[in-house]
């Protein structure tokens, strides 16, 4: 065997987007051990920064030893007992997850299903809310299959409203867009650290309300996923000083994820929202400028996730393997029933500037033009250049 030498990738698909080098520089920081105390004095730092990250004051703020995939597991093992019921709105890939995950903690699953592309509706929740007691609403804020945004505040009002538990999936928003946990008044709301946070996958924050936690301490059954029992996790990441050990915590991974925090607090919150959302209306301009477009409404649509409709006649693989030969750019193809027919583009945190928006486009119209798809790069760069000087 001989030492891997990763090539170097610019990362502009649906995740991981691009870590910056102050974040890989403190993942080489000397590993020290899960209950030193200077590494217990670390958790704390990065609890509370989680809480002020989903402004989750009263939440219970820590991540999980795993990607954002865990989050979602955990948030189903967690709260779901044999015979609950829960009502999941799908509207992409991943809220069909979340119901295959309901479904294995033993729940009775209704799905509110949507088409893909379209942001979850309330009143078609309310709808299935009303029909019978429920534990549990879960939907996705951002889906990162189609690049939609739902409105997180009135389902999390449902859930309240029907006397139900509310599970948010924020891996791709939290950021990028505002995710207010305690304006949502949700429960569990959980993320990944690989998208717009631009730390390496790994890792999922979460932040569980009095309420859910209550539920969890209540079961009358185990949790059935042992590592991310909040019964047994908490005891390791509850209180300073107090900690038992649980699991060897990836000591180097929550060195990544504290930079990654501390970069986010120095540019300022509503600063890298307003960057998202600047550098997404340049992509959008430049798109439109080359006769690209993007599949979600502009009202619902994620700033970090662009998603752009293959055009007629051309190869969208063809497309993927072009840019990633010629330009060392990484894009995502569509999921489900959008494989095939769109790109989806990640505007993420360290992959959300100017040069990458710029880069993008480049690559792209030189892609399509390769498959004998007249476009304009020079009109599409010079779009993006003026929502960029506005």
């Amino acid at each position: 065997m001989q030492s891997f030498q990763p090539p170097r990738r610019i990362l502009m698909g649906p995740g991981p987007s691009d870590v910056s080098p102050r974040v890989l520089a403190a993942l080489a920081r000397p590993t020290i051990g899960h209950l030193d105390p200077e590494f217990q004095a670390l958790m704390e730092e990065i609890k509370a920064a989680l809480q002020r990250l989903f402004n989750a004051p009263d939440h219970a703020c820590v991540p999980l030893p795993a990607p954002g995939t865990a989050g979602m597991e955990a948030a189903m093992m967690n709260l779901l007992e044999p015979d609950d019921r829960a009502v999941i709105a799908v509207n992409g890939a991943f809220g069909g997850r979340m119901a295959d995950m309901a479904d294995r903690a033993g729940a009775r699953v209704v799905t509110v299903d949507h088409d893909w592309g379209r942001p979850v509706d309330p009143a078609r929740v309310e709808a299935a809310l009303a029909e019978a007691p429920t534990k549990l609403l879960a939907f996705v804020h951002a889906e990162t299959s189609t690049g939609v945004r739902s409105d997180a505040g009135p389902l999390c009002a449902l859930a309240r409203r029907y006397g139900a538990l509310s599970v948010v999936d924020c891996v791709t928003s939290l950021g990028g867009i505002a995710v207010d946990v305690a304006g949502w008044d949700a429960d569990v709301v959980y993320s990944g650290t690989q998208k717009c946070l631009s730390a390496p996958p790994g890792l999922s924050p979460i932040a569980l309300s009095k309420r859910a936690q209550a539920a969890i301490t209540g079961r009358k059954t185990k949790v059935r996923n042992w590592l991310l029992d909040f019964n047994l996790l908490m005891s390791y990441w509850g209180g300073e000083g107090g900690r038992t050990y649980h699991h060897t915590a990836p000591i180097n991974a929550l060195y990544g994820l504290h930079e990654s925090l501390v970069a986010l607090f120095e540019e300022g919150q509503q600063a890298a929202i307003m960057r998202h959302a600047r550098v997404h209306a340049a992509f959008a301009a430049g798109l439109e400028a080359a006769g690209l477009s993007l599949l979600v409404d502009a009202a619902y649509r994620l700033p970090q996730l662009n998603t752009v409709v293959v055009p007629d006649g051309v190869d969208e693989a063809a497309v993927r393997a072009h840019v990633l030969k010629h330009w060392d750019l990484e894009i995502g193809a569509g999921l489900g029933p959008l494989k095939g027919k769109v790109w989806r583009v990640g505007l993420m945190g360290a992959s959300a500037t100017p040069w990458h928006v710029r880069l993008c486009l480049t690559a792209l119209c030189e892609a399509l033009a390769a498959q004998g798809h007249a476009v304009d790069a020079a009109k599409a760069l010079a779009a993006a250049d003026r929502e960029l000087a506005a």
